[in-house]
Order: structure tokens, then C-alpha cells, then sequence
């Protein structure tokens, strides 16, 4: 925040040490945990963001102010109508509900060793070595082909079973550690182990002469078929996800942190719905969207390059305001793509340029432009839509930062800004950064999360 000739950010714990401040912190964050801990899921986000919105009025029926559109139930998209006509372009905020995870492969039951194990195959950008020897769960739906629609959560409750993926004992991993990182894990061994026992018969408990004749895969089928019904070409119309078990956590003496799977992106999802919901008389239309597919490019009919946001969009205009021109409803919008930035890392400073790093605490993250080694596959925000958010934001004395993701020969990614700034729109990406980006057990801050919830209000407002 400008407060002389020089810009001094200034953390959010300093700005928020009101009392009212402390209280509204733990609030979100304690929501926010419980969020975390029941949403694994890109389904199980959509359908806890689609059952709070409807609880808040949003309906199907796009001829209301509050609307709604889900996309096999995998993406969704909020609208509330604003005071000032369509045509004069909207307030939309973009995040993703999709995140890192293994996912069962088509043919995903075998066994080997006389263990019963699940073959998978990594979604988005994971480090392999993150995802052994830890707890995991099982997160889906199968669809019988009779319609039958069978959620799955296995291994979150404490007093169920959990499953693993086996990592190689130290005592025969020299020729492991002689190799490169990138090889030294094979996405073909992260194999899920989900049994010992052989397949049952009647009268008795182990079927004899049962090694070599997959009993075990047969054990774990009894299983499926005694507890849910299913047989093995039902997998086949399945989205199983191998996610970690447990629930998110405060992290630090002072719980100052939080520690969960998939808060990229799922704390601009939460942040963007909680903003939403507290704005609920605005001067432009507010359009929040969440989508699917974000970490595999935004690839498929769930994404932001699918037309699903346009389709509706065009619907809307034929509702609210019919003879408005599509192309004049984009080009006076603007948006924030609402994705989060990797923060400096204690223990690797020197993959980030100091001087262009965010910080855990100081506040949610401007990232002017994404892309890798010089802006390839970049959106670039426009120095006029930045001088308008700055100033939006210092009114309301909301701490942000503005910072790249590392180096610039370092690497780098991307976001669904670039497919939403086709359409001609102010965009840019905006989000509070984390540690661990991508791990199993990412890190943000208390803070950052309260802030980020009230700058995304004052920009739907």
C-alpha cells in the first residue's frame, strides 16, 4: 500500500489487529477448514457451493435476479443482476474446483505379491514422491448402467480404513537416489494398495487354493458388490480420485495458518462464494464462476475454454435485457481471475527474485502476467485495469501485493486468464499465495484468506 514516496506493503496481521478483525479471521478460517475437509472434490465443491446458493435464493431459472447453471456437476456458474443494465458489462470472478489428485486407471483392479492394488494415473501437476507411504482416501461416483448413481468417500472417517501407495525402503534405494528426481518416481508404480485378504466363499472365510487365481481382486470386488452393488465393468463409468485422507488443520503455535489438499484453488472458491453471498445489492451485474479442469489446461466441456459461460451469458441478455449485444456486454466487463500465487519459500529463496515475491500474510496477490521464460502463454493486465484495482483497494484499506511466481528462467504456469481475455475483458490474476503449492498438504495464511474475501466484496460491489 502507497504511503510515501516509497511503496511499503505492510502485513495483515498489522492492519487487522482490531478486535473485530481477530474474531472475523478465525471465523472465516474455521469455515474455511471445515470447507476444505468436506470438498476433495470438484464434485463435492460444486455441490456444496450449489446447496449454500440455493439456500440463498439462486435458482435454475434464468429469469430471476439470482441464477444458476451447473455443468455435469462438475462447474458453476452464479449470477445476481445489478442495478445498472446488462450491457454496461459486468463484475465476474473466475477460480477453479479442480485440483491434483491420482485417479483410477479404466482397468484399475489387479494384484501382485498377494496384495490387492488399484493401478491410477496422475491428474495435474503432482510431485510423485509427495504421494507415498501417507494416508489416503477414495473420493467419487460410479454410474451403473441402470442409472444408478453411487457416491463414494472411503477412508475419511477416523474409525475407517485408509489406503497407501508403498514407498521403497531405504536399506535398497541406491540406485533410486543415483537418479534425477524427474525419473527416480514412475507414475506407473503409483499403485494403491486396498487389500491382503483372499475372496470369500460360502462357509468359509478364505477361498482355498487361492494364490495365482486373483482372489484377492476378488476380495476386494466381494466387497464393492456386498457394500454398494457393483461389479467390475461398473469402474468403467466411474471417477474414483485417490486424494489424502484426514482433514485440513490450523498449522503454527499461534494458529496463524492453514494446512489442507486442494486449496489451489479452492480458497479463491471459498473466498469468491463468501464475497458473493455478503454482496448482495450490486451496482453491476456479479458473475462467479467455478470451474473444472484448470490444472490439465483447461481442456473439455467442464473448462474455461468450454462456451458454457457464453451460452449462459447470452441466455441471460435474452432474459434481462433482450437486443443487448453480447460483444458490448464483454468488452465493458471486467474480471479477476481468481487463482492463487506461490509465495517465497523460506528454504528456496533463491528461486525467487526478492524484489518481485509475495509473502505469506501481506495480503492476496496481484500476478500482472503468468506464462513461462518470457510471457509465453502470458495474459498481460493493462496498466489502466491495474491503476483501477490499486485504487479500489487502497480506498478500502485492504493490503494486497503484487509479485511474479519466481525467476524468470525458473519456470512459471498458467491460469484461466488468457481464455477469458479473448473475449476482450479487463482480467487479470488475483489470489492469495500459498506454500506447497500442488502438495498434498498446502499451506496458507489465516489472514490472507479474510482479506482476500473483502477484496473480492469491494470488487463485486
Amino acid at each position: 500500500m502507497q504511503t510515501g514516496l516509497e511503496h511499503e506493503p505492510k502485513s495483515g496481521w498489522e492492519l487487522f489487529a482490531g478486535t473485530e478483525h481477530k474474531a472475523a479471521i478465525q471465523k472465516y478460517g474455521q469455515d474455511y477448514v471445515q470447507f476444505l475437509s468436506r470438498c476433495k472434490t470438484e464434485r463435492e465443491t460444486v455441490a456444496w457451493l450449489k446447496e449454500q446458493a440455493e439456500s440463498a435464493g439462486f435458482s435454475p431459472d434464468l429469469r430471476g435476479p439470482q441464477v444458476m447453471r451447473e455443468v455435469k456437476g462438475k462447474s458453476l456458474l452464479l449470477a445476481r443482476q445489478g442495478r445498472r443494465p446488462l450491457s454496461e458489462g459486468f463484475r465476474l470472478i473466475g477460480a477453479h474446483a479442480d485440483t491434483p489428485r491420482l485417479d483410477f486407471k479404466q482397468h484399475p483392479l489387479y494384484e501382485a505379491c498377494d496384495l490387492a492394488l488399484a493401478k491410477t494415473h496422475y491428474y495435474g501437476g503432482i510431485r510423485k514422491y509427495q504421494w507415498l507411504s501417507r494416508p489416503l482416501a477414495l473420493h467419487g461416483v460410479v454410474i451403473t448402467t441402470d442409472g444408478r448413481r453411487i457416491d463414494l468417500s472411503l477412508g475419511e472417517k477416523p474409525e475407517a480404513p485408509v489406503f497407501v501407495i508403498a514407498d521403497l525402503l531405504p536399506h535398497l534405494a541406491t540406485k533410486q537416489n543415483e537418479r534425477k528426481l524427474s525419473e527416480a518416481f514412475e507414475g506407473e508404480k503409483l499403485n494403491v494398495i486396498l487389500g491382503n485378504r483372499p475372496a470369500e466363499t460360502e462357509g468359509s472365510d478364505v477361498q482355498e487354493g487361492g494364490k495365482g487365481n486373483n482372489q484377492l481382486k476378488k476380495r476386494i470386488l466381494q466387497i464393492l458388490n456386498q457394500e454398494y452393488g457393483l461389479v467390475e465393468e461398473d469402474l468403467f463409468s466411474a471417477e474414483v480420485q485417490v486424494v489424502p485422507a484426514g482433514a485440513a488443520r490450523w498449522v503454527g503455535l499461534d494458529k496463524s495458518l492453514i494446512g489442507g489438499y486442494g486449496q489451489d484453488d479452492r480458497i479463491c472458491v471459498f473466498a469468491a462464494f463468501q464475497a458473493l453471498m455478503a454482496e448482495d445489492s450490486p451496482e453491476f451485474t456479479q458473475v462467479v464462476i467455478f470451474w473444472d479442469k484448470e490444472e490439465i489446461g483447461s481442456e473439455g466441456a467442464t473448462s474455461a475454454k468450454s462456451l458454457f459461460m457464453e451460452y449462459t451469458l447470452q441466455e441471460l441478455i435474452q432474459s434481462w435485457e433482450p437486443g443487448a449485444s453480447l460483444a458490448q456486454v464483454f468488452m465493458n466487463s471486467r474480471a479477476l481471475s481468481a487463482d492463487v500465487h506461490g509465495a517465497i519459500d523460506p528454504d528456496y529463496q533463491d528461486l525467487h527474485d526478492q524484489l518481485n515475491a509475495s509473502k505469506l500474510g501481506y495480503g492476496p496477490v496481484f500476478c500482472k502476467f503468468t506464462g513461462h521464460r518470457g510471457k509465453v502463454g502470458a495474459n498481460d493486465a493493462s496498466a489502466e485495469y491495474v491503476a483501477w484495482l490499486r485504487s479500489l483497494l487502497n480506498s478500502a484499506g485492504i493490503p494486497w501485493q503484487m509479485a511474479e511466481i519466481g525467476k524468470v528462467d525458473a519456470g512459471g504456469g498458467g491460469t484461466v486468464a488468457k481464455h477469458l481475455a479473448v473475449y476482450g475483458l479487463d482480467i487479470i490474476d488475483f489470489g492469495p499465495g500459498v506454500l506447497g503449492m500442488h502438495s498434498p498438504f498446502e499451506l496458507s495464511s489465516a489472514v490472507d484468506l479474510y482479506a482476500t474475501v473483502l477484496a473480492y466484496r469491494e470488487f463485486l460491489k
